[in-house]
């Protein structure tokens, strides 16, 4: 199947939800994606590619919490490497490392386990969705620290409207994706 057929089938499986969770937001949903086998593996054959690419070495594949979960291992598995979990601050066990960012409606906190990246290691950074960019820039910042080189970062889906790639400069970004 080509490239372009692949992103149809990913495309065609992402649902709309208008006013959802709020009057004027429409919720693009991924689930779909995750149900058919079909367009889940177009997904990571997509991600798979493109990084083949632009990317002859990598070492890790770091997942954002939770849905960069749902996609990172597979696409880890693919390629050969390790697969690390970026979590919710207290959801792991260890020493670890965080990073505090603002929200539109506050604060929250991602965290890494300290042995999980070495100085060095070249890591994508991998997610479902981007939005304002708060915390995929927060996930570079806590691989900043950990003196990692990120490659890039990745998601299905990019809000265009919100501007976050900006808060993500100067790493580079990729989405399959794009909505306003």
């Amino acid at each position: 199947m080509s490239e372009k057929k692949k992103l149809d089938v990913v495309r065609g499986s992402v649902r709309e939800f208008p006013d959802f969770p709020s009057p004027g937001i429409c919720f693009r949903d991924i689930t779909p994606i995750l149900k058919d086998p079909a367009s889940f593996s177009a997904a990571i054959d997509l991600f798979e590619s493109y990084l083949r690419e632009h990317f002859p070495k990598i070492d890790l594949i770091a997942g954002l919490d939770s849905r960069g979960f749902l996609f990172g291992p597979a696409l880890a598995q693919r390629l050969g490497i390790g697969f690390v979990l970026i979590r919710k601050k207290g959801k792991l066990p260890g020493p670890t490392l965080s990073v505090s960012y603002s929200l539109e409606y506050g604060k929250a906190e991602i965290e890494i386990q300290t042995d999980a990246v070495d100085p060095g290691q070249k890591v994508v950074i991998i997610d479902d969705l981007l939005a304002t960019g708060g915390t995929m820039a927060a996930a570079c910042d806590l691989l900043q620290r950990r003196n990692a080189d990120i490659l890039v970062c990745l998601v299905i889906i990019e809000l265009t409207s919100l501007k976050g790639t900006e808060k993500l400069k100067p790493y580079p970004f990729h989405s399959l994706l794009q909505y306003d």
